[in-house]
């Protein structure tokens, strides 16, 4: 069962969001900020994050280049997920390290397919790294 982080500081949308992928499947945790947010990539170990943008304490494009210049949680995969998908913050989204953009609102059977692509890429390219 694949780990999923969601960063995400409106409840609403972090709890809907937590429903929707725990009846998917997932295991799911949560964080309401960025700080915290980094915490949990260090010590939950997830296997994708979703990264709201505008967060309290340290903004997502800022924590996702924390993220990836860790080497401890470099290789997980983060998906901007955000309403404010203007072509500047999508832009600054990619060049922080995302690997795709999830707009909010967002289609359930859309952004479940978006997760399980991210999920079975990300799989296949640590396993090739992996083998000698």
């Amino acid at each position: 069962m694949a780990r999923i982080l969601i960063i995400e500081d409106y409840s609403d949308t972090r709890d809907l969001t937590q429903i929707i992928l725990a009846d998917a499947g997932y295991s799911v945790c949560c964080a309401n900020d960025g700080l915290s947010g980094l915490h949990h990539a260090l010590h939950d170990n997830p296997d994708l994050i979703l990264m709201d943008l505008n967060l309290p304490q340290m903004n997502g494009w800022q924590a996702t280049r924390c993220i990836k210049a860790n080497p401890a949680t470099k290789h997980i995969p983060v998906l901007a997920f955000t309403a404010y998908a203007t072509d500047e913050a999508c832009a600054r989204a990619l060049q922080a390290g995302c690997e795709a953009i999830i707009t909010k609102p967002f289609d359930i059977d859309a952004f479940l397919a978006q997760i399980v692509d991210v999920l079975k890429t990300n799989c296949k390219q640590r396993s090739v790294a992996s083998e000698p």
